[in-house]
């Protein structure tokens, strides 16, 4: 098998949609030999933040010299980004060797993409012998493949509105789905400051004895800021400080060490300023909700209010992007809608309207793809590309900013969960 063929082989697996429950992740894990009991965790959920924290996190381990697994999603170009050692990709060998090994045990057939990478990933970890492993959720929490692990401490980073088809429509209910990440005895850190969600989150640790450890947001003064820009890094990195305390009897780690790592840290396409050869700046942001769409329109008042700015926006249908459009169209004097590399994106038509409507007075003007609006904007002094992380893996391949090549984006796609016993 080629890396190509293993590539398509997973593609494959999508067809099997995005399924809640853990059944199919504890049988395929059970029969690759139970990697996940040889490992540590430190288990990260939320709707925002949950990426940036678990590379802050993965960092400052890292700078304390412990070999150090990183599981997140989705990725921004290769599948490979997905399962990483101290911040190496997994070599495309050991995809294609993992993806032979797995395939002869998931005999029925009937894991999903997520689920058969899942316990990839936590195969690959074993072997190398990692001596902890950061553990992103995928689509939730209680019912995600993730939660086959029992962590050290799990994380939630906030709640708000996103994936509510899936996992409810009010905060409450999404936060069930989140909280579904406690363990009984584990320790939670949360920056969590909505009531509602928070309350949910409380019973739960409460019901599950888990001491729980709160983040205010408004008590963030001498908090060490990353090198990541955004004030919402401040609380993340302060969600991953707090873990890193609550931890210290498990896994101890030197001050130095703590400060060293978050100055080190790395995240692409969250607020990533990038130049093109001509030195126009282009800012990518992945900001696919609401939440993060506030995030991304208050960062660049505050940081590039005096810019002439023109947004480049592609997102998908199944989000708020009436919404998202309201809430980015004022802020630039020309926008330029695309359609996103999925089979879900929404009508870059529709999108164009709906920017209309929140700023009659932009330029606003629809292309046919990503590629068409670059090269319509190569004159444009600062762009902003923003909707979807996977607009945003397309620009960093367009860019000439990816590291790999022959973009894998594909395998992000999925279709809705199949039913469950939610």
């Amino acid at each position: 098998m080629t890396y190509a063929e293993a590539v398509q082989f997973l593609y494959g697996l999508r067809l099997f949609g995005a399924k809640f429950g853990l059944e199919n992740t504890f049988k395929l894990a059970a029969r690759a030999g139970n990697p996940q009991t040889q490992l540590r965790f430190i288990h990260v959920a939320g709707t925002n933040g949950k990426g940036s924290t678990c590379a802050m996190l993965e960092s400052i381990y890292r700078a304390a010299g412990l070999r150090v697994g990183l599981f997140t999603s989705p990725h921004l170009v290769s599948f490979r980004e997905r399962i990483q050692i101290n911040r190496q990709l997994i070599s495309e060998k050991d995809v294609v060797r993992f993806v032979e090994e797995l395939r002869a045990a998931n005999k029925e057939n009937d894991a999903t993409l997520f689920e058969f990478a899942t316990v990839m990933a936590l195969k690959f970890f074993a072997e190398q012998k990692c001596d902890l492993v950061i553990w992103e959720t995928g689509l939730g929490g209680r019912l995600d493949a993730t939660n086959i692990v029992t962590p050290l401490a799990s994380v939630i980073t906030n709640i708000a509105l996103d994936h509510q088809q899936w996992l409810g429509d009010t905060l409450e209910k999404i936060a069930a789905e989140k909280a579904g990440i406690i363990k009984a005895g584990i320790p939670v850190v949360t920056a969590v400051n909505e009531s509602e969600a928070f309350a949910v989150i409380e019973k739960v640790a409460k019901e599950k004895n888990a001491p729980l450890k709160i983040i205010n947001s408004s008590r963030l003064a001498g908090t060490l800021a990353p090198p990541l820009p955004g004030e919402h890094q401040t609380i993340n990195a302060a969600l991953a400080l707090a873990t890193v305390k609550v931890l210290q009897r498990h896994i101890p780690v030197a001050e130095k060490k703590v400060h060293a790592g978050l100055a080190n840290v790395d995240w692409s396409g969250r607020l990533q300023l990038v130049q093109r050869p001509n030195g126009r700046e282009i800012l990518l942001d992945g900001a696919h909700n609401v939440a993060g769409t506030k995030i991304l329109a208050d960062a660049m008042e505050k940081n590039f209010g005096q810019m002439k700015r023109t947004l480049i926006l592609g997102i998908l249908q199944d989000k708020d992007w009436r919404q998202i459009c309201e809430i980015l169209a004022p802020l630039a004097g020309k926008i330029f809608t695309v359609p996103v590399s999925s089979e879900r994106t929404a009508n870059p038509n529709e999108l164009a309207e709906m920017c209309r409507k929140a700023n009659s007075s932009a330029e606003i003007l629809v292309c046919n793809s990503l590629k068409e609006a670059l090269q319509k904007t190569s004159a444009e002094n600062f762009i902003v590309i923003t909707g979807s992380l996977y607009l945003v893996g397309e620009a960093l391949e367009l860019l000439g900013f990816s590291p790999v090549t022959g973009s894998e984006r594909v395998l992000n796609e999925w279709t809705a969960p199949a039913s469950s016993s939610r």
